[in-house]
């Protein structure tokens, strides 16, 4: 599974790309902390054992989140976020929602899985599959489930994340709770902390890391 790095990595990428004339240290720490604060729902094993990746792993806090801003800065007359921070404040907040949803959510919704619409619904998913062009097959995804007879690259399917439980038998190993099954084992428990699992992982902190610093440096000449 992607560690906290990687996440925040992959949100330091989103932040220089997006926060333009916004784009300063307060602002990059703000994206970054909101990013890494769905991992920190690993605390809540202390609570039930499928708290990891449920508690704060679901779709729903961004949607609210959005929801906010939305109605705070189109639909009231005043802006609270936009009167105490001006537009600056404004672009942050979106950005930090977007970080939030994809980086620190959607990294693990396509490889481990997330409660994404926890606790509305309580139920696990994995969204993965492939999209390749094949000389003998055609288009071949495996992304999006599609009826039958309208073909494969018909388009009118849905999206079709793989189902793999719920917080009632579905927990994940980590740092804070390494045996979700301590009778199982006896010894010593050893305790992982990842930072970098795999090429991938290693390839985007050093991206996120040098864009970061690349932007940090050059500032307002992005603009």
């Amino acid at each position: 599974m992607p560690s906290t790095l990687v996440h925040v990595a992959l949100a330091g990428l989103l932040a220089a790309a997006l926060l333009g004339a916004a784009y300063d240290l307060r602002a990059l720490v703000v994206v970054l902390a909101v990013t890494a604060l769905p991992d920190l729902d690993a605390f809540g094993v202390f609570l039930f054992s499928g708290a990891h990746r449920a508690l704060l792993h679901t779709f729903l806090i961004p949607l609210v989140a959005a929801g906010v801003v939305i109605v705070d800065t189109r639909l009231r007359e005043q802006s609270g976020l936009r009167d105490r921070f001006g537009p600056r404040g404004v672009r942050v907040a979106w950005v930090a929602v977007l970080a939030f949803a994809v980086a620190g959510i959607g990294l693990d919704f396509v490889t481990n899985g997330v409660n994404a619409l926890y606790p509305v619904v309580d139920q696990f998913y994995v969204l993965d599959g492939k999209l390749e062009l094949s000389t003998t097959e055609g288009l071949v995804q495996t992304f999006v489930e599609v009826p039958a007879e309208t073909g494969a690259v018909a388009g009118n399917g849905v999206p079709a994340p793989e189902s793999v439980g719920t917080t009632e038998n579905v927990t994940y190993t980590t740092g804070v709770d390494p045996d979700p099954d301590p009778g199982i084992e006896s010894g010593p428990v050893e305790r992982v902390f990842p930072v970098v699992r795999s090429g991938w992982q290693l390839l985007v902190v050093l991206a996120g890391a040098v864009t970061v610093l690349a932007r940090s440096r050059l500032g307002g000449d992005l603009e």
